[in-house]
């Protein structure tokens, strides 16, 4: 949708994003076999960038052209743009994938049957806090419910599971849910 990729490049070009990969990836990437990687809803390609220096090859999707520019050009990482709420993710295809402050429940079933036996998925996104804090609320269709990652992933093995407060990138607090899960 054009509309979601002007919003996103625009947001990508007035605020800087971190270029530090996100903790949980760094804490769980010993539990992944290298090989094929997917970072979904890249953004910059903080993890992209991390993944690749590890040893894998990596599939960074994320639907502004914009943050795709600042993912670095390598022969291990392979930029695609593309509006997730269109995409598919290729079964059978990956080791790890990465999902990071993003939701697309159409694509949680995907996720599942893309993993290779074995396969990774890092998944972290904000959970709806109803008021806790004094912040607006999301669009509801972007937050998770309480547990409801973990219901998502029923039949893969839970490595980790955690919903806790967090502080964002503008210094509010958030709710939060991780999971890393391997498909048997």
């Amino acid at each position: 949708m054009i509309e979601d990729k002007q919003r996103w490049n625009e947001r990508y070009e007035a605020s800087p994003m971190p270029e530090h990969v996100t903790p949980i990836i760094e804490k769980y990437i010993e539990h992944v076999n290298v090989g094929q990687a997917i970072d979904l809803a890249c953004g910059t390609g903080r993890n992209t960038h991390f993944l690749a220096a590890k040893g894998f090859d990596v599939d960074a999707v994320d639907i502004s052209d914009y943050a795709l520019k600042l993912v670095k050009n390598s022969p291990t990482i392979n930029k695609i743009d593309a509006d997730l709420d269109k995409y598919n993710i290729t079964p059978k295809k990956y080791d790890l994938i990465v999902n990071m402050n993003y939701l697309n429940r159409r694509l949680v079933s995907q996720m599942k049957d893309a993993l290779k036996p074995g396969g990774v998925i890092i998944f972290e996104t904000f959970i709806v806090a109803h008021g806790d804090f004094k912040i607006p609320t999301m669009n509801l269709d972007y937050l998770l419910r309480k547990n409801e990652l973990l219901h998502s992933f029923i039949g893969l093995d839970v490595i980790y599971y955690e919903e806790r407060v967090d502080t964002n990138l503008k210094g509010e607090r958030v709710k939060v849910a991780s999971i890393v899960v391997k498909k048997g």
